[in-house]
């Protein structure tokens, strides 16, 4: 709420900030605190980064490595701490986290992002056991292939027939299919 008008109801903000900066992520709570008045109750993680150039493990640099793991791992390690500490606890919290089907895929190419999504599955698990009694959910959706740039970045035409051809709906998901899920978490 916005004041106590209930006719200015807000149901949502966007704070831009760097993930695997923690002071950022202190200041996306408190812009949020504060435009609301209240503790954050939802928070959702979908920041990450794909090498378009699908590299192979052993082809993989350290840096695109380091990129990876800091921006997918590294941030929502830092999304999930402060939201453990400042997400509304009694009912109503939420901490959502993207992982990907890569995780289970294994697909060349996705190694690097697939490690980086795995960690974020497995910290988001001992999370929701953690936050065991504050009523505060924790959840990790893992998309197949959805059309955004990340997705589109570095594929040939024919290999994005070849894999919405894969896909059980027989397509490539939209942000749509995705934020049906997320808003059912939430």
């Amino acid at each position: 709420w916005s004041g106590s008008d209930s006719s200015q109801l807000k149901s949502a903000i966007a704070v831009k900030a760097d993930v695997s900066d923690p002071d950022q992520i202190n200041n996306l709570f408190d812009q949020t605190e504060q435009e609301f008045g209240s503790k954050v109750h939802i928070v959702v993680n979908c920041a990450g980064v794909l090498d378009p150039k699908y590299p192979s493990l052993s082809e993989t640099t350290l840096e695109d490595f380091d990129n990876t793991f800091t921006i997918n791992t590294r941030g929502s390690f830092l999304c999930c701490k402060e939201a453990a500490k400042r997400v509304m606890r009694g009912g109503g919290g939420r901490i959502i986290m993207m992982s990907t089907s890569m995780v289970g895929g294994l697909a060349p190419g996705y190694g690097v992002y697939a490690a980086s999504k795995a960690a974020v599955e497995t910290m988001v698990k001992v999370l929701a056991k953690e936050l065991k009694g504050s009523r505060i959910t924790a959840n990790c959706v893992a998309p197949g292939p959805v059309a955004t740039e990340m997705f589109y970045a570095g594929k040939s035409d024919e290999t994005v027939k070849m894999l919405a051809g894969a896909c059980p709906m027989g397509r490539i998901g939209e942000s749509k299919d995705i934020t049906e899920i997320v808003g059912f978490l939430a």
